[in-house]
């Protein structure tokens, strides 16, 4: 379910503070936070639950949210089946 349109996007404040600082790398947690136009060509590093994931922000990435491009989950493989020989 999305959020209301009169309420706007949710984003962080401590993180629109380091966007207008136009500070480099920036850390976050924020992973609910939404992409909005300032953060363009900015790298981001988005927090996934165990380590940093750096994102690097374009233009296609607007209105999506950063947790979106920090996955929680490797996905290893299906395991593989064995064929027993017959005797």
């Amino acid at each position: 379910m999305s959020r209301s349109i009169k309420k706007g996007v949710f984003i962080s404040k401590d993180l629109y503070f380091k966007i207008l600082n136009n500070k480099t790398n920036i850390k976050t947690w924020s992973r609910s936070s939404t992409i909005i136009p300032d953060m363009i060509n900015q790298v981001f590093l988005v927090h996934n639950g165990k380590n940093f994931k750096k994102v690097l922000i374009n233009e296609l990435m607007i209105g999506h949210k950063l947790g979106e491009f920090s996955f929680t989950r490797n996905f290893k493989s299906h395991s593989k089946k064995v064929k027993s020989k017959k005797k």
